[in-house]
């Protein structure tokens, strides 16, 4: 395996909340998405998600709470917990996920965001 330029790699990310594999390593994907508004009410039955920001400012919404996730921080949303990510005032917020290979991006949930088959960049 050679380096990956992560910031190259943003580069060839086009659609928002469409994420695309740059990395997997013991059954876990790495993955880059640039997101942007809200995103869909959503949760993972079996597979926890990690969430680091690498620009901007993500907000993860929980029915009980909402969390505020800076550049360089990360989130942890374990298994089964509804949530839904959003940014605010039309910020362009760049964040690389770890989860499992089998996670189905919006979990039971079909949206028109749903992007099950995501390709490797």
């Amino acid at each position: 395996m050679i380096g990956v330029n992560v910031g190259q790699k943003f580069s060839l990310v086009e659609e928002f909340w469409k994420p695309s594999i740059i990395g997997e390593l013991n059954g876990q994907l790495v993955k880059l998405a640039k997101l942007k508004g809200s995103f869909v009410w959503h949760s993972h039955e079996n597979e926890d998600e990690l969430f680091y920001v690498h620009q901007g400012t993500l907000y993860m919404e929980f029915r009980d709470r909402t969390e505020v996730i800076n550049t360089g921080e990360i989130i942890i949303v374990p298994k089964g917990v509804e949530h839904n990510p959003y940014t605010k005032n039309d910020e362009e917020v760049w964040v690389m996920l770890f989860e499992p290979a089998n996670t189905q991006h919006t979990g039971d949930v079909k949206h028109e965001r749903t992007h099950n088959n995501q390709q490797w960049i």
